[in-house]
């Protein structure tokens, strides 16, 4: 019976072109709501028609003195073209007929962009600059916008509800602003109607607008797609996996009903697999693909337009092949060829205590879809950001920035520069570093007449990446820094706060961006390479017993300095290094590893002459430190700051706690930088294996120190070297 009644449902719905919210059974001739008064058609395309009417029955559309009929199909479904038209402000007519007549009056014919994304996208007029003064300008008829409503769904829907509007300051302020701004140039440059499709929901990641095809066509997102259509009722992972349910749930209701007035315990049904259970929210796979965008499919478009990227920004390359999932899965659904797909590179912001260099990587990997995806483009916005306000309500310059890219590539436009200049070439000319851009539009600049900004240099024994001296020579900027000899790699505005100065001629800044060879982390530690390794160990290997990958200790001799490098690397690829040497504090190596029960390694001690390199912006660095201090021991321990180290609490586990039983027990490696309250590293609970914890800097938790954090399981590759001098 649960058979039966899952069938008959799926009957009803229907699955000829993917499954609709629409009945299969209609008395009248029906389309989408993306056609309907004051609606903008695509020039230069086949006008493309569909919708729904009785099984068999006979449409006609015609608009001027063009005309198509067909038939409905089996399912009640039609589909009709006519030939393409010219762009004309002049408003027509569209009368389809069957049997009732549908008539749209006030149509156009122009330029149609989707737009979509998140917040920013959506972000309205009436929210953006000078609302008051652009919504009362806002007198541009033949601009016309319809807003997808915010609908999230698990399976394809074919209509929304929702009407074309006309610009005008009674309904300018709720249109979207980027896509207005960019419809305004067109407009006036063009002098042809400009229409906007705005599909886009604030907050949103970029998986929910991908359709499940894009997800396909992709290796690396391969278990997402499965995981959608092992959801999507009618596939063959959803059908089997089904079955094995339905199989297993009679089974069970076989016994249940045979056990009745028996005295022996049932066991308890068969849970709903977790894997069929749909999908139920906004920022699932697909889902607004489904909701959002599947119902405007096929409706010509010259291009689309996407600001999004907010709700992305911690996870690194894996985005560039969801853009590619994202644009490809689009163009193939909607049948046009490589569509024009612009972008907008999210805004320098204050992302909470963060690693700053985690948005400039997400910079980089947005840059990286114009290089790889054809027919895309970006447009960067690091001169018009709020650094506290992830929407920045200079919109304008957005939108036109959008529209010279439409002009230089779409329309003709040749004397239109649209790019913002990109790196081309670096040479290394001893003390100076030469970097070349192109697409400068006749030259480098900066806005407000000061050397360029935010530009930061690296060589060997550099101390990691130096703020450079900047000189602008033509198409190229010359760099230099008394702290950096022979410079071999170059980062430009390389913070989540960089709003470098640096543009074309034409004023379009230059975006973030690194090049050149940058030298191993050890290489620009100076005097590294005066250190003898006497331990080596992958940290996935922690156990109770520690089985070093490199030991040395019997072979060492006498040494002065002790020091520790860690390496952490999160998912992403995201690195941590910390390099950390300090005065001897004891002779014996054999008790400078991991301090386990035994090594009978026990020191909670200051320690002299501490040094701190790293690349992990939160920890602070530097030399002949002399607040250090270490917690070294097999044992328990506990809050209380016994030793009085100062500025520790009694409170939270830090950098001052106190030995506790069992001896053999938690265990605590850490070294840690007092006169700023930071721990440099720790490796605690090694016995514990994946969840002991490990960590760079402070932990964002409760425990400073990374005590109870189990953390090591966020590090997929991670490593300790102890050296000696």
């Amino acid at each position: 019976m649960i058979r039966r009644l899952f069938f008959a449902l799926l009957a009803w719905v229907g699955f000829a072109d993917g499954l609709s919210m629409v009945p299969n059974a209609r008395a009248d001739v029906k389309v989408p709501a993306i056609f309907g008064d004051h609606m903008v058609l695509q020039r230069d395309a086949k006008l493309k028609f569909w919708g729904w009417a009785e099984p068999g029955e006979s449409v006609e559309i015609q608009i001027g003195t063009s005309k198509s009929s067909t038939q409905a199909d089996a399912d009640g479904k039609w589909r009709l073209e006519l030939p393409a038209m010219v762009a004309s402000k002049n408003p027509t007519s569209i009368v389809i007929q069957g049997k009732n007549r549908i008539e749209f009056k006030d149509v156009l014919v122009g330029e149609v962009w989707v737009c979509s994304g998140q917040s920013n996208m959506e972000w309205s007029v009436a929210a953006s600059l000078n609302p008051q003064e652009e919504i009362a300008a806002a007198k541009y008829p033949t601009i016309r916008h319809i807003k997808v409503p915010l609908v999230p769904s698990m399976v394809p829907l074919d209509n929304f509800q929702s009407n074309w509007q006309v610009c005008s300051p009674e309904t300018a302020g709720g249109f979207t602003a980027v896509g207005y701004f960019m419809a305004r140039e067109l407009s006036k440059k063009l002098d042809v109607p400009v229409g906007l499709v705005n599909s886009s929901w604030g907050g949103t990641r970029v998986e929910p607008w991908i359709p499940p095809v894009g997800f396909q066509r992709i290796d690396a997102l391969q278990g997402i797609y499965q995981s959608v259509m092992g959801r999507t009722p009618g596939t063959p992972a959803y059908e089997k996996r089904l079955g094995e349910h339905i199989e297993a749930l009679e089974k069970w209701l076989l016994k249940a009903k045979t056990s009745t007035g028996i005295a022996e315990l049932l066991a308890p049904s068969p849970s709903f697999p977790n894997e069929l259970t749909p999908f139920g929210s906004n920022q699932d796979p697909s889902m607004l693909y489904n909701g959002m965008i599947h119902s405007i499919v096929g409706f010509p478009i010259r291009g689309a337009i996407w600001y999004q990227g907010e709700s992305n920004h911690e996870e690194g390359m894996i985005y560039l092949e969801k853009k590619k999932a994202l644009i490809q899965g689009w163009r193939e659904l909607w049948g046009q060829g490589d569509f024009p797909f612009y972008y907008v590179q999210i805004a320098p912001f204050r992302y909470g205590d963060s690693d700053p260099t985690t948005l400039a990587k997400f910079w980089e990997v947005q840059a990286a879809v114009q290089a790889t995806v054809p027919r895309t483009a970006m447009v960067v916005i690091n001169d018009i950001a709020t650094l506290n306000d992830i929407h920045p309500p200079n919109k304008q310059d957005v939108g036109r920035r959008l529209a010279l890219l439409a002009l230089a590539n779409d329309y003709g436009a040749k004397d239109t520069f649209a790019k913002s200049p990109q790196y081309s070439d670096i040479e290394s000319k001893g003390k100076e570093l030469k970097v070349t851009f192109k697409d400068t539009a006749g030259g480098l600049k900066t806005r407000d007449g000061k050397p360029p900004s935010h530009f930061e240099i690296i060589g060997a024994n550099s101390n990691g990446y130096q703020a450079a001296e900047a000189q602008i020579q033509g198409d190229s900027v010359l760099l230099t820094s008394d702290k950096v000899a022979n410079p071999t790699a170059v980062r430009f505005a390389w913070n989540m706060l960089a709003e470098p100065n640096l543009s074309g001629a034409s004023g379009l800044p230059v975006g973030a961006f690194r090049a050149g060879k940058e030298p191993q982390f050890l290489d620009t530690v100076p005097g590294a390479d005066q250190y003898r390794l006497v331990y080596d160990l992958d940290l996935n290997k922690l156990s109770n017993e520690i089985r070093y990958d490199v030991d040395n200790s019997s072979t060492v001799g006498p040494f002065e300095r002790v020091a520790y490098f860690v390496e952490l690397t999160g998912p992403q690829g995201e690195e941590r290094k910390a390099f950390v040497s300090m005065k001897a504090f004891t002779k014996d190596p054999s008790k400078i590893g991991i301090p386990t029960f035994a090594s009978k390694a026990r020191f909670q001690m200051p320690v002299q002459s501490m040094d701190i390199f790293s690349n992990f912006a939160g920890l602070t660095v530097g030399t002949q430190i002399e607040s250090g201090n270490i917690e070294f021991w097999p044992d328990n321990y506990a809050q209380r700051n016994e030793p009085a180290v100062a500025g520790a609490s009694d409170r939270v586990y830090d950098f001052g706690d106190s030995l506790a039983v069992p001896e053999d027990g938690y265990g605590s490696m850490q070294v840690h930088h007092g006169a700023v309250k930071q721990t440099v590293f720790a490796i605690n609970q090694w016995k514990a294996g994946s969840r002991a914890d490990v960590g760079i800097g402070n932990s964002s938790g409760e425990n400073s120190d990374w005590t109870f954090t189990s953390s090591a399981s966020s590090y997929p590759n991670k490593r300790l070297r102890v050296y000696v001098k």
